[in-house]
């Protein structure tokens, strides 16, 4: 049966890619899930009975170990229902993956290109703001848990450093910044583009949303790393 001793983890746009990629490894290691969908209902309540069917705790009348729940993480009230939400369903948060982000793909070479002010906001509010909005949600429920908080944007280094000293020493907060993501957006890159930054790693490969799912895993079971940022690029950066 489901029971308070099973540990919650909330995963933002976790609906696909990376965020469904790291939802299916926390559910394989006994944890209950939250994801967080923006719009896409029915991809969401898909992978819900996915994640149903790769969980190994029970389910009675009344509880949930797998949870789909609306909100868009651009906004500061999405934010805070969306914790509550999890917390009410759940009974308790132990680990959050602040997964959501955006971009929009322009040239970046021509500065016409890159001086729309709501792609700014938009941009500005969903990779930086939203996390630590998150964080302040979420904080009063990790201290209780002494939880995990992980962040995956490279921009928000400094950030999560920030966080780290602030939210210690019961929570953790860490980041990983991976390479190109063959998920929808990456996909939206020109094949000569995506060749080329291939060519460019150490391991003439791209990283898999696994890769950077297990460093997650590894980040939210470590009770010894906080303030870190895993760069995950089969050495393009080297």
């Amino acid at each position: 049966m489901v029971s308070s001793k099973f540990p919650v983890a909330l995963i933002t746009a976790g609906s696909a890619g990376l965020g469904a990629a790291t939802a299916r490894l926390f559910v394989s290691h006994g944890f209950r899930v939250v994801i967080n969908y923006a719009s896409n209902s029915t991809r969401a309540e898909e992978l819900v009975q996915e994640l149903q069917s790769l969980s190994s705790i029970e389910v009675v009348e009344g509880k949930k170990n797998i949870a789909a729940i609306r909100g868009d993480i651009s906004k500061r009230a999405d934010i805070i229902d969306l914790v509550q939400s999890t917390v009410l369903d759940m009974g308790r948060l132990d680990v959050v993956f602040s997964n959501a982000g955006w971009t929009k793909i322009c040239d970046f070479m021509d500065l016409d290109d890159n001086v729309n002010e709501d792609d700014w906001d938009k941009c500005w509010n969903m990779n930086v703001k939203s996390h630590l909005w998150l964080m302040h949600a979420v904080r009063p429920y990790l201290d209780d848990s002494e939880g995990a908080y992980s962040v995956t944007k490279a921009a928000q280094i400094h950030l999560i450093k920030s966080l780290a000293m602030i939210a210690s020493p019961k929570i953790r907060v860490n980041s990983v910044s991976p390479g190109i993501l063959l998920t929808e957006w990456g996909m939206k890159f020109p094949q000569e583009r995506l060749e080329a930054a291939r060519e460019k790693t150490q391991l003439k490969r791209f990283v898999t949303v696994e890769d950077v799912a297990t460093q997650v895993f590894c980040f939210a079971s470590s009770r010894t790393v906080t303030g870190a940022n895993a760069i995950i690029d089969a050495g393009w950066s080297l």
